[in-house]
């Protein structure tokens, strides 16, 4: 290697030395920083649907999709509505505070206004990914009953679906401020699908369900000669009681123009669907499905206009910040020019970017001094040394002088060999050559007191003059 490179390996070599514990001290912050931070979301994510055929299905299977694309794969959990999503939310929530490792835990599900309270959701662990879509409160009922107030329903048998839906409490409460008793009427909890059969064969006189109007379901009911959908006259009324309940028209004609389907206006009372998760949820797949639910719940639909949906609003659940966030100021701005993932990592990097940043300004001037010190306590620490020698040559008794003299120059040299396999960058080559010469120095000292010695004069060490 020639003498060059050989001399700079060395200042290299140094200068890793000294700054290595302060770089793998930055290394490890680094390492915590980005383990605290989090920036890389899980690849899997649990959604809580609905029954078979719903609304909650469908859109459930379009955010599998959209995730999809961000290479995120999501496995959709049937359940009974809204409650069973809200215990499932609940429990996995639970489950992640103990530290429990639970692959079929729920992550997020979709949940009607109006299932909970606000300070139920925050005990829970659980917030608000937005409003997604109206749901209106669906009553069709065989058209042997004329009925137009929920009085009317008194002895007759509705299904109202199973506890685990949202529906059977809201109904129930629909019942109250009407004056109704639950017993005033026969109530069962058929699954939506055998309860249509029911309902078309006559077993019951109605089914009351909630759902959006894209559901297979409510299409077909709306379409079947001899059922009828209840008309909510009283819509506006039912909006000041229950303010999680919002008043919708179904227009004349929307199911189907050409037959004049429906025949008029229907006004109903609709909650919102609501996309909640756990509290605990990445912040990134928060951010995955509010863009995704801007895609799928963004345009016009029978109850709603373009950009109605999703929004903040509407919900009883505390909203995400990420996702509020969003509502409110739009995508991420790094999103708007990069891959979603870079645009991630960058935007759940940069705290500790500027804290490294904060951290590295008084290291960079920490280090340097350090890298001299250390270069040159190479060449101070023989000093010590050389010390140690004139110390051993003063006030010698005269018996001893020559053969103390002899050991000392013997010293000295085996100094003098150490001290010139020193490897020291071109920089410090000053100080290096000073030792040397100060070696030297010493030595002329002992050779002068030697030759002293041997010609029987005693003087003291400092009078000595050592030749030029």
């Amino acid at each position: 290697m020639p003498k060059l490179l050989k001399f700079t390996g060395f200042a290299v070599r140094d200068f890793f030395a000294t700054a290595g514990p302060t770089v793998l001290a930055i290394a490890l912050l680094c390492a915590l920083a980005y383990w605290l931070v989090d920036p890389t979301p899980p690849r899997h994510v649990t959604i809580s649907t609905g029954q078979e055929n719903g609304a909650y299905e469908e859109f459930a299977k379009k955010y599998a999709s959209a995730l999809a694309a961000y290479d995120v794969k999501a496995t959709l959990q049937p359940s009974l509505g809204s409650q069973e999503n809200l215990q499932r939310l609940a429990a996995s929530a639970t489950a992640k505070k103990a530290g429990a490792k639970d692959l079929a835990r729920t992550d997020i599900a979709f949940v009607q206004s109006g299932s909970t309270e606000e300070t139920d959701a925050t005990r829970e662990g659980l917030v608000s990914l937005g409003s997604l879509f109206t749901e209106p409160v669906w009553l069709f009922f065989r058209d042997n009953h004329d009925i137009t107030q929920l009085t009317q329903l008194k002895g007759l048998k509705i299904n109202v679906g199973p506890d685990g839906s949202g529906v059977p409490q809201l109904f129930k409460k629909l019942l109250s401020v009407n004056g109704v008793a639950p017993a005033d009427l026969t109530l069962s909890a058929l699954l939506n699908t055998p309860a249509t059969v029911a309902l078309l064969e006559g077993r019951i006189d109605g089914m009351v369900f909630s759902s959006a109007p894209d559901a297979l379901l409510i299409q077909m009911l709306l379409q079947t000669p001899g059922i009828r959908l209840f008309d909510f006259t009283q819509a506006e009324a039912y909006t000041r009681r229950f303010p999680f309940l919002s008043h919708v028209v179904l227009p004349r004609g929307i199911v189907d123009l050409g037959r004049d389907l429906p025949a008029k206006d229907y006004h109903l009372i609709a909650p919102t669907a609501t996309l909640v998760a756990r509290a605990s949820l990445h912040p990134a797949l928060i951010d995955m499905f509010v863009q995704s639910a801007s895609v799928i719940h963004g345009g016009a639909g029978w109850f709603r206009k373009q950009g109605e949906f999703p929004t903040a609003s509407y919900t009883e659940i505390p909203v995400a910040r990420d996702a509020a966030k969003f509502y409110k100021e739009g995508p991420p701005f790094l999103q708007r020019y990069m891959s979603f993932w870079l645009a991630n990592f960058l935007e759940r990097m940069w705290v500790v970017v500027v804290a490294l940043g904060a951290l590295l300004l008084p290291l960079s001037r920490v280090v340097p001094p350090l890298y001299v010190w250390k270069v040159r306590s190479r060449i101070y620490k023989w000093y010590g040394e050389l010390r140690t020698v004139e110390q051993a040559i003063e006030d010698v008794p005269v018996a001893l002088r020559e053969t103390v003299y002899a050991q000392q120059l013997e010293r000295l040299r085996e100094i003098e060999e150490r001290v010139n396999q020193i490897s020291i960058p071109l920089s410090f080559a000053t100080e290096l050559y000073g030792l040397r010469s100060h070696i030297n120095f010493v030595r002329n000292r002992v050779v002068a007191l030697t030759r002293l010695a041997a010609e029987g004069k005693t003087v003291a060490v400092e009078a000595i003059a050592v030749p030029g």
